[in-house]
């Protein structure tokens, strides 16, 4: 942030402030109109703002710049001062968010009490919102998969750029966590991370969401766009933006400034924009529901984000992982999963991807004993249901069948969960099992299962 301005029409008045606060230890800007105090805040945003109500020769009057600072940098803390001070004057300045108000002349030691108390609740905001941005890390992500490792390796690849990407994959494979991931380790870190879940969002209130609205020349709410200058805005689901909506998008694409809905001032905005989708856009696109050119905006990095299908190797580990976080934020009990569960879990189908594992180890922490391992029974109850109803599970319904049946049944369904677990891979599969590759290959072919 760039120091203390003071904006006052009063060379006089500006000269004696900033010597004053340059004393106290402060470093100091000055301007004497609206123009210049606007140039001076897009250069440099201050730590506090001085501000004069009655500016000759300006644009706008102090009112006017605070409610323009308090819509598009409402971190800044803005001190009021007047040689026309009376009561109405202050309560409208408090009501539109000044941090004080001082009637000139003042009093050098309230002057310098009034902005050390400012800089001080401006210091206080900052460290609270590093304190809450650190206490939301963003999880790690985790796995030891070849699916996964290539993840990790394009996701690294675009963290040091500033190129737009589109995250494609699945519901719930972690296309968000992965925007998180960017961002954590992006030189905008620093800078918000704003998501908007395209899905969930009222189509007839998407402009005001995204661009923030004014009345009567006054801003009234600031869009998320502008909550995410200095840093990252995240379209989760882009798919299911508004037509409409997805005009506007690309025009801040191409030419960055937009205008608040029922405003005419331009807005300006230095943001990385992230995109996700679990459709095929280039379907859409042809369907006429995505807009081609915002396609192509948006689509300049692809990267795909695997289904849990495809990374098998991983569930044990994220599962451990999920009993640590719901221990440490939900106080359930830590118990450990039993290594029959963890190969148990890899045989599963994931059509919910790493959301579905989350909810599973979940509900067994939540519904379990409290205590003990978490054993392959825990978690059939709970997921048999989830499965669809294809899964067979191994020790059901084969106590009605002959031995030969249950036999060839339990074979097929042993072989065929064994591929599964490790990814059709049939070698380590084969070693599992404590037979040949050979021997496991004609188990396929004799039972059907390959």
């Amino acid at each position: 942030m760039g120091g203390i301005l003071i904006v006052d029409d009063e060379k006089d008045i500006r000269d004696l402030v900033s010597d004053i606060l340059e004393d106290e230890g402060y470093r100091t800007r000055t301007a004497e109109n609206s123009a210049r105090c606007m140039a001076a805040i897009e250069e440099e945003p201050p730590d506090l703002l001085i501000l004069d109500i009655w500016l000759r020769d300006s644009a706008m009057d102090g009112i006017d710049i605070l409610e323009h600072v308090k819509g598009n940098n409402p971190g800044i803390p803005v001190v009021i001062i007047s040689g026309h001070g009376n009561i109405e004057i202050a309560v409208a300045a408090i009501k539109r968010g000044a941090y004080d108000f001082i009637e000139k002349p003042f009093n050098i030691d309230q002057l310098t009490v009034v902005i050390g108390r400012a800089m001080e609740a401006s210091r206080l905001r900052r460290e609270n919102r590093e304190l809450r941005r650190s206490e939301t890390a963003v999880p790690e992500m985790i796995g030891s998969s070849a699916a996964f490792q290539s993840l990790i390796s394009d996701l690294g690849k675009v963290t040091r750029t500033n190129s737009r990407v589109m995250l494609t994959g699945p519901p719930g494979s972690g296309k968000e966590l992965a925007a998180r991931h960017i961002h954590a380790r992006s030189p905008l870190r620093d800078g918000p991370f704003v998501c908007i879940a395209c899905a969930t969002v009222d189509p007839d209130s998407m402009d005001v969401t995204l661009f923030g609205e004014e009345k009567s020349g006054r801003v009234v709410k600031s869009g998320l766009l502008e909550r995410a200058h200095g840093g990252m805005i995240f379209f989760d689901e882009i798919s299911d933006m508004p037509m409409e909506t997805q005009s506007k998008i690309l025009r801040v694409l191409v030419d960055q400034p937009f205008q608040r809905v029922g405003g005419v001032d331009k807005v300006r905005v230095d943001l990385r924009v992230i995109a996700s989708t679990a459709r095929d856009l280039e379907d859409e696109i042809a369907a006429g529901r995505f807009r081609e050119e915002l396609y192509h905006r948006l689509n300049v990095v692809p990267i795909k984000v695997p289904p849990l299908e495809s990374r098998l190797d991983d569930v044990p580990e994220l599962a451990r992982r999920f009993v640590e976080e719901f221990h440490r934020t939900q106080n359930l009990p830590k118990r450990r999963l039993s290594v029959e569960a963890e190969a148990f879990l890899q045989t599963l189908p994931w059509p919910g991807n790493v959301r579905q594992l989350r909810n599973v180890v979940e509900r067994a922490l939540i519904l379990g004993p409290g205590e003990g391992e978490i054993g392959p029974g825990e978690l059939r109850r709970r997921e048999d249901s989830a499965s669809g109803g294809d899964h067979m599970v191994l020790s059901g319904g084969m106590v009605t069948l002959p031995l030969r049946e249950a036999r060839e049944v339990f074979e097929h369904e042993y072989v065929t969960a064994q591929q599964r677990r490790f990814g059709g891979n049939v070698s380590r599969a084969a070693s599992f099992a404590g037979i040949s590759r050979s021997a496991f290959h004609r188990k396929l072919r004799t039972l059907g299962g390959g």
